[in-house]
C-alpha cells in the first residue's frame, strides 16, 4: 500500500456508534442505528501522522517532513496549510464559509509535545494562515490565547499580510443561505433549549423537496454553476463547520497536534467553537498522545473532546474506546433523543504515542425526512 492510500486511510477512518441504551452500557449497536465506516489499526511504526479527511492533500508533504526527522509541529503545520492556502477548499483559511456578515473569521490551536507548549487564535479576520499564527503565539509570547483585532494586530506584526478571505464562490454560497434561509439563523434556542425546534421539516418529504428546488432557482438566479449548486445547497441545508485536525508522532515519540477552522457557517459575529480551545478541539501530552476533534463545536467544548480522550488513553483505553466513550458523552447530554442528535456532526481523532491511533463519527449527518 502506498503512502497516499494508507494516509487516506487514515483521514477516512471512523467508527460506529448507536445512540440508545445499550451503546451507553457499550454494548453491541442495534443494527436499526446509524452508522458509519470503522476502521482501527495496530499492525504500524512510527512515524504516524492522522488527519480528518478534508487535510489529504497535505499528507503527503507533511508525513515527508516526519521521515526526515523534522519537528512534528513542522508536519503539522505543513498539512494545515496546505487547505488554509486553497481558495477552493470552503472549510478553513481563504475562501472559508463566512459568518452570517459575510466575514470570514478563522481560529486555530497548536500542541508541542516535547515543549509541552501551546497556542491558540479565535475570531481572526483578514489573516489566511491562523494555523502559523497559533503557533507564534506559543513561541514568540507569554500567552496561550490571542483574539479578535489583537490576534490581527499581532499577525500583522509579525509579517503576516492582510487580505480579503472571502472568495467569489464563497460569497455566492452566502448570499444564497442570506436570501433564502438567513431567518433559520443561530440567534434561534439552541439544541440544549427546551424551546428548540427541527430547523427542517422532518417526516415531510414533499416539502423538504420543495426547499431544494426552491434553492435551486435562487442558487441559478444569483450565477451558482450548476456543478456547484448541490454543494451550494448542502451548505445552506447543513451549515458546515469547515475543520481540519492533524496530530503526528515522530519516528523516537515526540507528538504535537494541530486544528484550523473557518468555524460554523452563518455563525453569528465573534462566535469561537473549540478549535481554538486548548483542550476541546485539540490536545496534545508528549507522554500519552494527541486528540482532535472537527464537527459542531458546541458540542465538544461540553465535554472538553480532545483532553477527554487523551485522559481516556492515559487510563488506558485504545484509542477507538477513548473516541467512543467521548461520544456517548456528547449523547448522553441530549438524553439520546435522536430528533436532536441528527443535528450534530461530531468526529474524534485519536493517535497514541505508540502509533495505535483511531478515528470515530457521529451520525451521517442526514438530516432528512428518511433518517
Amino acid at each position: 500500500m502506498n503512502r497516499r492510500k494508507f494516509l487516506s486511510g487514515i483521514a477516512l477512518t471512523s467508527a460506529s456508534l448507536a445512540v440508545s441504551a445499550e451503546a451507553q452500557s457499550q454494548q453491541k449497536p442495534q443494527s436499526k442505528a446509524p452508522v458509519t465506516k470503522e476502521a482501527v489499526r495496530t499492525d504500524f511504526k512510527r512515524p504516524i501522522l492522522i488527519s480528518s479527511a478534508n487535510g489529504i492533500n497535505g499528507s503527503d508533504g507533511g508525513y515527508t517532513l516526519l521521515t526526515r526527522g523534522h519537528d512534528p509541529l513542522d508536519a503539522v503545520m505543513f498539512l494545515l496549510k496546505t487547505q488554509e492556502d486553497d481558495p477552493n477548499d470552503d472549510s478553513v483559511g481563504y475562501g472559508g464559509l463566512p459568518n452570517e456578515d459575510g466575514v470570514v473569521e478563522l481560529d486555530s490551536c497548536c500542541m508541542h509535545g516535547p515543549t509541552r507548549r501551546a497556542g491558540s487564535v479565535a475570531g481572526v479576520r483578514e489573516i489566511k494562515n491562523v494555523a502559523a499564527v497559533a503557533r507564534l503565539v506559543m513561541e514568540r509570547t507569554n500567552h496561550v490565547m490571542l483574539v479578535g483585532e489583537g490576534a490581527q494586530k499581532f499577525a500583522v506584526a509579525q509579517g503576516f499580510k492582510r487580505q480579503d478571505l472571502l472568495t467569489e464562490h464563497s460569497r455566492k454560497i452566502w448570499m444564497l443561505w442570506k436570501e433564502a434561509m438567513s431567518n433559520q439563523d443561530n440567534w434561534g434556542p439552541g439544541l440544549s433549549s427546551p424551546g428548540w425546534k427541527s430547523p427542517v421539516p422532518l417526516g415531510k418529504p414533499q416539502a423538504r423537496a420543495e426547499i431544494v428546488e426552491r434553492l435551486n432557482q435562487i442558487a441559478a438566479e444569483i450565477g451558482i454553476e450548476p456543478e456547484f449548486r448541490q454543494h451550494a445547497i448542502d451548505c445552506v441545508l447543513h451549515p458546515p463547520t469547515g475543520t481540519i485536525h492533524c496530530s503526528a508522532v515522530t519516528e523516537n515519540g515526540d507528538m504535537a497536534g494541530g486544528t484550523t477552522t473557518s468555524g460554523l457557517a452563518w455563525k453569528i459575529a465573534g462566535r469561537a467553537g473549540d478549535s481554538p480551545i486548548i483542550g476541546a478541539g485539540c490536545y496534545t501530552d508528549q507522554d500519552v498522545g494527541s486528540a482532535g476533534a472537527t464537527g459542531t463545536g458546541e458540542e465538544c467544548i461540553k465535554i472538553c473532546g480532545a483532553h477527554t480522550i487523551v485522559e481516556n488513553m492515559r487510563k488506558g483505553m485504545d484509542p477507538k474506546e477513548a473516541c467512543l466513550d467521548a461520544l456517548r458523552r456528547i449523547v448522553h447530554n441530549h438524553e439520546d433523543d435522536r430528533n436532536k442528535i441528527k443535528f450534530i456532526s461530531m468526529q474524534f481523532y485519536a493517535l497514541r504515542k505508540d502509533g495505535a491511533y483511531a478515528g470515530v463519527s457521529l451520525w451521517s449527518h442526514d438530516t432528512n425526512e428518511a433518517s
